[in-house]
């Protein structure tokens, strides 16, 4: 670690937020300005860049994608109905239970 002046030139490790990743990723899809560009600009490593940018545009269609919405909605409908089953059961064991205990 280097010291001038009795200071640490060490810099702590920046947390980025989700919405700034998200706002240089879509700069950078935008390409008014060079990926090098934007990284200078916004003090980060021109592979992190290009890394947000490749992300946000594979998960972009995930978006606009019907069946995806259709299958969580089918998969929550499934669930409900599963458990109504389960206690069901639950309540014909019981019963079945108390009976042969006699």
């Amino acid at each position: 670690m280097l010291r001038r002046e009795g200071r640490s030139l060490r810099k702590t490790r920046r947390r980025l937020t989700a919405e700034f990743k998200a706002k240089v990723a879509l700069e950078a899809i935008q390409g008014h300005r060079t990926v090098a560009d934007l990284a200078k600009r916004h003090e980060l490593h021109p592979n992190l860049m290009a890394q947000w940018k490749r992300q946000a545009i594979e998960k972009l269609t995930k978006v606009f994608d019907n069946k995806a919405l259709e299958a969580a909605a089918n998969r929550d409908a499934e669930v409900t109905k599963l458990h109504a089953k389960i206690g069901q059961l639950v309540v014909e064991r019981d019963f079945l239970a108390k009976a042969f205990d006699r």
